[in-house]
């Protein structure tokens, strides 16, 4: 295993930022990642309350943190920020295959491949069926 240090992001404005970096989807996440200017190798998880209660989220960024922990020393982009965001059905899916989904999101985003940002929804704009 590669020694890397690896630092949590904690400001909102750096989860806002790496929202306009590349987005790869997977069934039980979403990866963004974004270069950080030199701020060595980071990462983040947001899990919405859309998913479920509290007890189910923290258990499923519990599961987040531990594929982070164990994919970004090898796999992770140096001097990017790395932050993944729960989707419906991730709290069920076998680790190991969110672990290969992961190495496979990684893989894309070395590669530059994936979505462009998404424009922000202004403030008080309701989504239908939500």
């Amino acid at each position: 295993m590669a020694s890397v240090d690896l630092t949590v992001l904690t400001k909102r404005a750096d989860f806002v930022a790496a929202n306009q970096g590349l987005r790869n989807a997977r069934p039980g996440f979403v990866l963004l990642t974004r270069p950080n200017g030199g701020a060595g190798t980071r990462y983040g998880i947001t899990v919405t309350k859309k998913i479920g209660n509290a007890v189910v989220r923290n258990r499923m960024k519990r599961r987040f943190r531990e594929l982070l922990r164990a994919a970004l020393p090898d796999l992770g982009l140096p001097d990017h920020d790395h932050v993944l965001i729960g989707r419906e059905g991730g709290i069920e899916r076998d680790f190991a295959r969110m672990q290969a989904e992961l190495g496979y999101a990684l893989a894309a985003a070395r590669e530059g491949k994936g979505e462009k940002s998404r424009p922000r929804r202004p403030v008080g704009t309701k989504v239908h069926g939500r």
